[in-house]
């Protein structure tokens, strides 16, 4: 599984990004995004119990990711026609305002090494990349366990301060500093 100070692999995958008549897709490149953030986490399956607990958060959280300068990216080994009927089916991901990327043929899980040893779906992996396209925090949760997104924004909020953020740390609360 690449780690902390590797760099993102590049992709380029189809994307389900809007209900709209003909503006449904869209390609999404590992560079769409330049000079931003990117929090990229995958889920295992769509039309599953968990990953719309998850996906959904991600999108009511939006905003704060936005104001961090950070994109956010969820992807799955579906097709991007099966996102886009779960979309409309699903009434928590219908307005989802983040890119729901198809990785169907597991280009991308596997070279993020993300891929379920028995099962071959995406394990519940959160990456997070600077923009020079650098992972700087990786969580990978087993399939029944849903990710905290404060976690990742907390996470987030650490990694721009540029500082050493002693445990527990929040935005707000002091850093550490080397005498």
């Amino acid at each position: 599984m690449l780690t902390i100070g590797d760099r993102l692999p590049e992709f380029d995958l189809t994307a389900a990004v809007s209900l709209e008549k003909g503006k449904e897709f869209q390609n999404i490149r590992h560079n769409s995004y330049e000079g931003k953030w990117l929090v990229l986490f995958a889920w295992p399956m769509d039309f599953t119990f968990i990953c719309p607990t998850e996906i959904a958060e991600f999108g009511r959280r939006a905003r704060d990711f936005s104001e961090r300068d950070a994109q956010v990216l969820g992807f799955s080994t579906d097709t991007h026609f099966v996102h886009l009927a779960w979309r409309k089916d699903h009434p928590d991901l219908r307005a989802l305002p983040y890119p729901m990327l198809a990785d169907t043929k597991r280009e991308l899980s596997q070279a993020l090494g993300i891929l379920h040893k028995t099962d071959g779906v995406p394990l519940r992996a959160t990456f997070v990349v600077d923009p020079q396209g650098i992972i700087r925090w990786v969580s990978v949760n087993d399939l029944s366990v849903g990710r905290s997104v404060d976690e990742v924004l907390r996470t987030l909020d650490a990694l721009q301060t540029d500082e050493l953020c002693p445990c527990n740390w929040k935005p707000g609360d002091a850093v550490l500093k080397v005498a």
